[in-house]
């Protein structure tokens, strides 16, 4: 599954048939349809080509309107999803539209996610007149009649939905195009450790020498014990990318006047707050005895005793400062704490695994509570005494 595809999600109470239209749209059976109301539980995701639009990801969500202890727990997992995707459509049925699709609706422009309003099953209730007048107390969005069971409301669907896609949806940036040039040689130092999966590259050094490739560049990949090697042949790259776990290694056999930064930093760049990142670093040797530092991971993993986030760089926080600090580490996109302001710094990882919308909005609740936020590459790059080093290059294209 692509992370950078289009997130589309399906809202709405139980029963409207958001998981007949994920079917329809899909053209499989890959919701669970049933009478019984409360059927779907997690959201379900599915990749699918949608003609004229792309590659996509539809997100079936439960019902707002679930009951009980566990439905409460479903109707939270919904909303979670909200601030994931970069539009959504919210499914009525029967004429029905209260309390349920106005807190839909407020959470959607909360969020900036742009959306549209299907009122399905019209071939047993068409929408009135009434409704449409009570869904415009509250919003302008787009309002559309149709079944899942009539082929041709499929395609006034799609054509409604193109219509609130957002343009950056669609721009696909480069990691290392405004870098380099076309010819220019891109040096890639990837460690193997115990963290690194057994015959394959990690997602970030794959996507980053897909990205080298793009950009015509002539891509040259070495381990670190090899690095000393390659300089002997006299080849001066126009950039040098490592790992952020041997920063401090690589730096030293690299010449200085080789440009050098780590694949952390090009993700921090492309999906993240860039400025807020660089701005927060120097804010670790601000920390002080007690405070405690949060470390945001963005996918779940196997940890190791050479784990990055988890063993890593709390150590070298604690030697750095000479501090005795508190260490949180919350994985994937599990819910953040309560109280924000707990926290004296906050680290994220590079984000590979998730959208730029969805790393934005998890360390928003941060920038806006004013806690220094940096991440992974950022920080080691901080303690290992590179930080202009690995951050220089970038100058003004470093704002996204």
């Amino acid at each position: 599954m692509n992370v950078d595809n289009l997130h589309i999600g399906i809202f709405g109470r139980r029963n409207t048939g958001k998981s007949s239209l994920i079917n329809m749209i899909t053209g499989q059976d890959i919701s669970i349809v049933s009478g019984i109301p409360g059927t779907t539980t997690d959201p379900v995701k599915k990749s699918v080509e949608i003609l004229d639009i792309g590659p996509a990801i539809l997100i079936d969500t439960a019902g707002i309107d679930d009951l009980g202890e566990i439905g409460s727990k479903k109707i939270q997992k919904s909303q979670g999803v909200i601030r994931r995707v970069d539009c959504a459509i919210l499914l009525i049925a029967g004429n029905q539209f209260g309390d349920y699709e106005i807190r839909l609706i407020e959470q959607f422009q909360m969020n900036e996610v742009p959306y549209l309003i299907a009122h399905n099953k019209s071939d047993i209730d068409k929408i009135a007149a009434i409704t449409k007048s009570a869904i415009r107390q509250h919003t302008q969005a787009e309002i559309i009649d149709f079944s899942t069971i009539d082929p041709a409301d499929k395609e006034r669907l799609i054509t409604a939905l193109k219509q609130i896609i957002p343009e950056s949806a669609f721009q696909k940036s480069s990691l290392i195009g405004d870098l380099v040039k076309p010819g220019d040689v891109v040096l890639l130092i990837t460690p193997f450790d115990s963290e690194s999966p057994e015959g394959r590259m990690i997602l970030p050094q794959s996507q980053t020498i897909r990205d080298v490739l793009d950009n015509k560049c002539i891509t040259v990949v070495v381990t670190v014990d090899k690095l000393t090697d390659f300089l002997k042949l006299g080849i001066t790259p126009a950039l040098a990318i490592t790992d952020s776990s041997v920063f401090g290694t690589v730096a030293q056999m690299l010449p200085e006047g080789i440009p050098l930064t780590s694949f952390s930093i090009l993700f921090a760049r492309l999906k993240g707050n860039f400025d807020v990142f660089k701005e927060g670093t120097p804010h670790i040797a601000k920390l002080r005895e007690g405070d405690s530092v949060l470390i945001l991971e963005s996918c779940t993993h196997q940890t190791s005793c050479d784990d990055i986030g988890r063993v890593k760089i709390p150590k070298l926080l604690q030697q750095f400062t000479s501090k005795g600090l508190q260490f949180t580490v919350i994985s994937g996109l599990s819910e953040l704490p309560p109280d924000v302001k707990a926290f004296s710094l906050v680290i994220q990882c590079g984000g590979c695994m998730i959208t730029r919308k969805q790393l934005i909005n998890r360390i928003s609740p941060f920038i806006e509570a004013g806690i220094p936020v940096t991440n992974y590459g950022m920080t080691l790059a901080y303690l290992h005494g590179i930080f202009e080093r690995a951050t220089n290059i970038f100058g003004k294209k470093a704002a996204k």
